[in-house]
């Protein structure tokens, strides 16, 4: 060593002050569930939703919120829901656009009417003896008090919204509203009153909308009953009885027919020996279908040889039958069921199942009534016997009083005593061949979950296939025209199935029931001629006069001005003798309240649509039934076209095993308990990475995992905000300044900016989340934080350290924005850690700008041909620190084997540093037979060599130069650096 040179191989000097080392207060562990609050407040008081509502020349962008019922606290089902619709709001406003966010509830309806009635039962009280705007008035505290509690619930999940003023359907303005929608069908030719069988809960004492049904199991009785055959004059046939099936045996009494197919092939089946239980007898005949005989036979408990067929039963000779009721002069009867039944062939019949016959109750089944509707035959066939709780007609022999279904006891079944009593009195008169049960799909109320019924009963409608008198026919002269026209031409899907789920919904449905027999809710503001007949003309008053007093009244006074006392005088005015005309009592569906919404929203607010029409609606699937299906159809009435340009769905929330949440099975997750635990944020992200167009699994292994990657993520913002705690204007360079693997992350992050966009505009948060992730953790912080580090901490005020710190810069403000949507706590927390002020927030900036410039595929290829080998020799180090070799990657300097082309790469880079090493040699020669190589990078071979030279103290890599310089231990850089 000569003697001017220090000496430093026993000096250790303590260099660490002299670092650039991170600076930050950013916490490494997160808080959420205490600090969200605080950032909600913070909101709140500088009005950040109004805030954005004052930038100027930004394009209107509408989600329109479809409403939750105002009963209940939040499940995990409105939590997903909402910061679906939260992600699409925030992403749009930070691409520019006004996006204007209105919360609102739907009020009405049966669930809230029902919680009442159940609070007057528990007091003793019965509705109907209360004041009807008495008990309205009950119902609406009722939704008042939920709505304020949803309200608080929602906005913790950081959902942004004019939270100070939602729409809700009880609102005065919203019910005149949905009062003039209505007349609008009344005027336009669309409404009339029928009889058909719909859907009716005897629980609830109400028909029901497609959507208000759900299917369960059930188990239910099984009957096949005896028609006897008269009136022929063929002696085989005559006294021989068709056998039909069912599963419903409290349809018998209402039995007027019994049908047929002419495509089935039939025969004549006598019965030869009888078990010895048995309702059936030696010589006993039967009309079955060929194909189903055996297996009725087995039901009638005949085994073969016990049976057997005794000719041919032709369409023609189908056509001679009459047949016999089989109650038909039963004692006590009084005549009720003496006249021959109607029989027939119908195209509805098939040899699936059953006995290849169908009986027909036209007042309770859609076919039947159908059919004989077509006929022009209702008249003789439709029957009153069940009452609205479902109960028979107290008039009707032998089963007056008694219930289909019944209010559930506690742990018992719905079931009422109808069935019973119909089989057993079949079973009395000879009229049974067999008997069962089964288990099979059944309709049940969404609400109270009691089985419902097919009933006849006077309903409103809106003619779907009437030509609509409003002139609106550029897309179609129907509701279903316009529908179908809206489907198919004006609105984009996301997902793309929900188009064909909802079209095939609309191609099919019949007539839309608009009428409800309940008490809360807008009632049908219309008025029927006394005497009159439905068909009549002049049944209907369609008066705007007449109507708009009624707007006007519901405008000041809510829909209970049409339950004042002398609200028909009042309505009708002097031009109308009040008693020549009765007023409808009937409600609304609800469905029809939230499909109004487009007008008391989007028409009429000043935060709503220029046009009308919402940009997007966004629901569950189970909206294909519900609210994008009742929007369609009534702003297809009264606009003439979809309310919407787009439509996004989700799918439903089940446990980490694919299972349906319930109580009862106890793994349901509750969003108050994941926040509590993790926070809202984490609860975000779990939405941003699943695939919210399927089902999506929740549970505390799941959550586990979303709370993994939010550290992973958390940690890459907290290296950027170290490494920016003092950059100033002077630290920023331009892009042509840079060296190129700065130019490389600009690239990328112009490739990303591409992706983000694209991915917040097409709905898809887990493709931009994705995107960003990999970005942050494998080309950030698994590569280049990796690697400019050593730069950033080490390097004095070099070119290389202020690109560094610019393009840091810039990605910080990219990477908070981009995230904002998702993660609307955490960059709050990120930016005002770099940006504090008094009325900072992230959320009111928009996505940056990126430069189109900075792409640069030629640069983009070469850096991925850098990676290619990294890989390798990463690898071939680790697996030498594995072995204990090496405890850090500085302590190397492998030899790598590459092809002249990447040989040619590697000499323009500083290789060394991109592998984090203290040397590194690159050669063309052939790799040796122990070289390590990597399976996905067979062509390349490196050979570990460890680094020649002594460690330096500040920066730890291994040179020969270290003790060279005037301070102790440092290499050459540092030494710069410190000097």
């Amino acid at each position: 060593m000569c003697a001017d040179t220090p000496d430093t191989t026993e000096t250790t000097v303590d260099y660490k002050d002299t670092l650039n080392l991170p600076r930050t207060d950013f916490p490494m562990r997160a808080g959420l569930p205490k600090r969200e609050p605080e950032w909600l407040a913070r909101w709140e008081e500088i009005g950040v939703y109004d805030t954005l509502r004052g930038k100027e020349n930004r394009t209107p962008f509408i989600l329109h919120d479809g409403p939750p019922y105002a009963n209940g606290h939040l499940h995990i089902g409105h939590a997903l829901n909402k910061t679906i619709k939260d992600m699409i709001v925030r992403s749009r406003q930070m691409m520019g656009h006004d996006a204007r966010y209105v919360p609102g509830w739907d009020c009405h309806g049966l669930p809230i009417e029902w919680k009442i009635e159940e609070q007057y039962r528990e007091k003793g009280l019965n509705k109907d003896d209360v004041p009807i705007n008495d008990f309205r008035a009950e119902c609406r505290k009722f939704a008042a008090g939920w709505v304020d509690i949803q309200r608080e619930e929602f906005k913790r999940l950081g959902i942004t919204g004019n939270w100070a003023d939602p729409y809700l359907t009880m609102d005065f303005h919203a019910e005149a509203v949905i009062a003039a929608e209505f007349q609008k069908f009344l005027m336009n030719g669309t409404l009339y009153q029928g009889s058909k069988p719909v859907m009716w809960s005897p629980v609830e004492k109400t028909a029901l909308a497609e959507a208000e049904v759900e299917y369960h199991d059930k188990e239910s009785h099984t009957v096949w009953v005896k028609f006897e055959v008269i009136g022929t004059g063929d002696a085989d046939l005559d006294g021989a009885h068709v056998l039909i099936w069912t599963t419903t045996p409290w349809t018998m009494p209402s039995n007027k027919a019994v049908v047929w197919g002419e495509d089935i092939a039939y025969g004549l089946y006598e019965v030869t020996g009888t078990p010895e239980q048995s309702w059936v007898s030696v010589g006993d005949r039967f009309l079955i279908a060929d194909n189903l005989a055996d297996a009725v036979m087995q039901k009638g408990r005949l085994e073969p040889g016990m049976y057997r067929r005794l000719r041919d039963v032709t369409h023609d000779d189908l056509h001679k039958i009459s047949l016999q009721h089989p109650l038909a002069g039963t004692e006590g009867s009084g005549g009720e069921w003496d006249a021959p039944r109607d029989f027939r062939a119908a195209d509805f019949v098939t040899a699936d199942e059953g006995t290849g016959f169908v009986h027909c109750a036209p007042s309770h089944g859609m076919e039947e009534f159908e059919l004989y509707r077509d006929l022009g035959m209702l008249e003789q066939v439709i029957t009153y016997n069940v009452t609205e709780d479902g109960t028979f007609r107290a008039d009707l022999p032998f089963f007056g009083g008694k219930a289909i279904f019944r209010d559930k006891p506690k742990n018992k079944s719905w079931e009422g005593d109808a069935n019973t009593a119909v089989i057993d009195k079949l079973v009395e008169v000879g009229g049974l061949f067999a008997r069962g049960k089964i288990k099979h799909s059944y309709p049940h109320s969404w609400r109270s979950k009691a089985p419902v019924i097919y009933r006849n009963t006077p309903q409103w409608f809106a003619a779907i296939d009437r030509p609509v008198g409003d002139g609106q026919d550029t897309y179609g002269k129907t509701i279903r025209e316009r529908a179908l026209t809206s489907i198919d031409e004006l609105v984009t899907w996301t997902p793309q199935r929900g188009r064909n789920r909802l079209h095939a919904m609309i191609s099919q449905r019949p007539d839309w029931v608009l009428s409800r027999q309940r008490a809360w809710g807008v009632p049908l503001t219309c008025f029927t001629k006394r005497g009159a007949l439905p068909t009549d003309p002049d049944f209907l008053l369609r008066d705007e006069a007449v109507n708009a007093r009624i707007r006007e009244a519901f405008e000041t006074e809510g829909a209970d001005a049409w339950y004042e006392e002398g609200a028909k005088a009042r309505f009708l005015g002097s031009d109308y003798n009040a008693d020549d005309w009765d007023q409808v009592f009937d409600i609304l569906d609800v469905w029809f309240d939230s499909g109004s919404t487009h007008a008391f929203v989007l028409r009429d607010r000043a935060d709503g649509a220029p046009d009308g029409i919402a940009d997007v609606y966004m629901e569950g699937t189970d909206q294909h039934r519900g609210w994008f299906h009742s929007s369609l159809l009534q702003a297809c009435g009264t606009l003439g076209r979809a309310p919407y340009k787009a439509v996004v769905t989700h799918g439903f929330t089940l446990d980490e095993k694919g299972m349906k949440m319930s109580k009862s099975v106890g793994n349901t997750v509750a969003p108050e308990t994941v926040i509590k635990e993790y926070g809202a944020d984490i609860l975000r992200l779990w939405v941003a990475q699943s695939d919210y167009t399927n089902d999506l699994r929740i549970g505390p292994e799941i959550l586990k995992g979303t709370a993994d990657s939010y550290r992973r993520l958390r940690n890459t913002m907290r290296f950027m905000l170290g490494s920016l705690a003092d950059v100033t204007e002077a630290d920023r360079v331009s892009r042509d300044d840079m060296p190129e693997l700065e130019q490389w992350v600009l690239h990328r992050l112009a490739e990303l900016d591409q992706t983000v966009r694209k991915g917040y505009a097409a709905y898809d948060f887990q493709g931009v989340f994705r995107a960003i992730f990999d970005f942050a953790t494998l080309d950030l912080s698994a590569f280049y934080f990796d690697i400019r580090k050593d730069a950033l901490y080490c390097d004095g005020d070099t070119a290389r350290r202020r690109a560094a710190r610019t393009v840091l810069e810039l990605l910080f403000d990219r990477l908070t924005t981009w995230l904002a949507p998702i993660l609307c706590f955490t960059m709050e927390e990120v930016w005002l850690e770099r940006h504090p002020g008094p009325v900072s927030s992230v959320h009111l900036h928009d996505f940056p700008e990126t430069p189109e410039d900075w792409l640069d595929a030629d640069l983009a290829a070469k850096w991925a041909a850098v990676r290619r080998v990294r890989r390798v020799v990463t690898g071939a180090l680790e697996v030498k620190r594995t072995e204990k070799v090496i405890g850090a990657s500085l302590e190397a300097a492998p030899v790598v084997h590459v092809s002249d082309e990447e040989a040619a790469i590697l000499r323009t880079v500083a290789f060394d540093d991109l592998c984090i090493t203290s040397g590194i040699q690159i050669t063309t020669d052939p790799a040796p037979a122990e070289a390590f190589r990597s399976e996905d990078v067979p062509d390349v071979g490196v050979v570990f060599e460890t680094a020649e030279g002594s460690k330096c103290q500040r920066c730890w890599k291994i040179l020969p130069d270290v003790g060279t310089h005037s301070h102790p231990g440092v290499c050459a850089r540092c030494e710069a650096a410190l000097s």
